[in-house]
C-alpha cells in the first residue's frame, strides 16, 4: 500500500505543479499586458533613497500620485537595497519575490490547517494568485505576503524555540498591524496564568515579538533619530495620511462606517465599533488558542486586526488564504466557497469609485459590495466564536 500511495503522489505532483507553472505564467502576462504601475514598489525605493541621501523621510512625495510615506522608519531600511537595482530589474525581482513568497505562504497555512499534502501547495497558489487581494499585492509591488510569512513562520515555532517572537516583532517593526499578535500572545498567556498557574510558553512568545520589535526600533532610531522622533511622536497618529477613510479599497471597518455614514471621517462610531470588534475578536482567538485550535486563532487575530486598523486596503487581505483553507478542511465547504467568491470576485470594484469621492454617496446595494471583506471578516468572527470544531480538528499547540 505504501508504494502504491508513493506511486500516486509522484503522479500528482507534476500534475501540480504544471498547473501552477501555467497559472503563474498567465498571471505574469495579464499583469503585463495590464501595465501594472507597481505604485508601492515604487514608493519604496524612493523611501530607500530618502534614508541613504539624509533626507526627511517623512516630508518626502513621490510617483505621480504624490504618495507620502506611511509605514515606520525601520521599513524604510528595509527598503534601502532596492536603490541598489534599476527600475525594470526592481519591478522584476519584485514580482518574482512575491510569488515565491505566496509558495511559503500557502505552504504555511496549509501546514496551520493540518494539510500535509505537498502538491496542494501548487493546487492552492495556482488558484490563489488570482484572488484579488493577492493579485493587486502583486499590481501594487506591496510587502503583504513578507508580513504574513513571517507571522505564520513564528507562529509555526516549537515551544522554547530561540526565534519564536523575532518573525511577529519583525513584521510589528515593518507595519504596526502584525503587533496585534503580540498582544494576543500574551492575553492568552495571562488567561492561562490566572486559570493554571503557568501560561509561561505564550508570555515567553509575546517577550520574543516585543523584544524583537523594540530592539530593530531602538537601532532605527539611532540611525534615523529625526525620522523615528517624528514618526512615533507624530505621523503614528495620523491615521488620514494612508489616504481618504471612505476609499472603495479601505476594507476596515473605518472604510465601511464613513461610506455607510456617508461622512468622511467616523469619529465616534468608529472608535466604540472597532474597541467592541477588537475585544471580541481577541476573546475569539484565545479561546480558540486555549482548545488548541492554533489554525482559527491565528487567522481570527489577523482578521481581527485587518477590522479594526484604520485602513486596511483590499491587498491587505491576503489572510483570505488561510481563512478559505480553513472553513474548506474544517467541513465548512459553503461559508468557504461563499469566502471564495468573496474574495475572487474584485465585486468591491464594481461600484464607482476614484475622483471625486462618489463612495460618500453609495445607495444600498454599492455599500454591500463595497463591505465585502469587512462583512466576510466578521461572519468568520462569528463563525470561530461559536462553531464547535470538535478534538478531531484542533491543532496541536499545547505548550505545556
Amino acid at each position: 500500500m505504501t508504494l502504491i500511495a508513493l506511486s500516486a503522489v509522484h503522479r500528482r505532483t507534476p500534475v501540480a505543479l504544471g498547473a501552477c507553472v501555467f497559472s503563474f505564467t498567465a498571471f505574469w502576462l495579464a499583469q503585463r499586458a495590464a501595465d501594472v504601475s507597481m505604485i508601492d514598489l515604487m514608493v519604496y525605493r524612493a523611501e530607500g533613497a530618502t534614508v541613504r541621501e539624509g533626507g526627511d523621510l517623512y516630508a518626502l512625495r513621490t510617483t505621480a500620485a504624490q504618495l507620502p510615506t506611511t509605514y515606520p522608519p525601520f521599513a524604510a531600511l528595509m527598503f534601502t537595497p532596492l536603490t541598489l537595482l534599476d527600475v525594470a530589474s526592481m519591478r522584476t525581482l519584485g514580482t518574482a519575490g512575491n510569488l515565491a513568497l505566496l509558495m511559503v505562504f500557502v505552504r504555511l497555512s496549509l501546514r496551520l490547517v493540518g494539510h500535509a499534502r505537498v502538491e496542494s501547495t501548487w493546487w492552492v497558489a495556482a488558484v490563489a494568485v488570482w484572488c484579488e487581494p493577492v493579485w493587486t499585492t502583486l499590481r501594487y509591488g506591496q510587502i503583504n505576503l513578507l508580513l504574513a510569512v513571517l507571522v505564520l513562520w513564528d507562529l509555526s515555532r516549537r515551544p522554547g524555540d530561540r526565534w519564536a517572537g523575532v518573525g511577529i516583532g519583525l513584521a510589528a517593526a515593518a507595519k504596526l498591524t502584525p503587533a496585534l499578535f503580540a498582544v494576543f500572545l500574551l492575553a492568552t498567556g495571562v488567561v492561562v496564568h490566572l486559570r493554571r498557574g503557568c501560561g509561561d510558553p505564550w508570555l515567553r512568545h509575546a517577550r520574543g515579538a516585543a523584544a524583537a520589535f523594540g530592539s530593530v526600533t531602538l537601532v532605527t532610531a539611532a540611525v534615523l533619530p529625526r525620522d523615528s522622533w517624528r514618526f512615533w511622536t507624530r505621523v503614528v497618529l495620523e491615521a488620514g495620511r494612508v489616504g481618504p477613510a471612505e476609499e472603495t479599497g479601505n476594507q476596515a471597518l473605518r472604510g465601511i462606517l464613513a461610506r455607510l455614514l456617508h461622512t468622511p471621517e467616523p469619529r465616534a462610531p468608529w472608535a466604540v465599533t472597532a474597541a467592541v470588534v477588537a475585544a471580541g475578536g481577541l476573546t475569539v482567538a484565545v479561546a480558540a488558542e486555549l482548545r488548541g485550535e492554533r489554525a482559527w486563532a491565528a487567522t481570527a487575530c489577523a482578521v481581527t486586526a485587518l477590522l479594526v486598523s484604520p485602513v486596511s486596503w483590499s491587498h491587505h487581505w491576503v489572510w483570505c488564504v488561510p481563512l478559505v483553507l480553513l472553513l474548506g478542511t474544517h467541513a465548512c465547504r459553503a461559508a468557504a466557497l461563499t469566502a471564495l467568491l468573496v474574495f475572487g470576485s474584485y465585486a468591491l470594484w464594481w461600484v464607482p469609485h476614484g475622483r471625486g469621492r462618489p463612495e460618500l454617496h453609495q445607495h444600498t446595494g454599492e455599500l454591500i459590495l463595497s463591505a465585502l471583506y469587512g462583512v466576510a471578516g466578521c461572519a468568520f468572527l462569528a463563525l470561530a466564536g461559536t462553531a464547535s470544531h470538535g478534538p478531531g480538528r484542533r491543532q496541536a499547540v499545547t505548550k505545556e
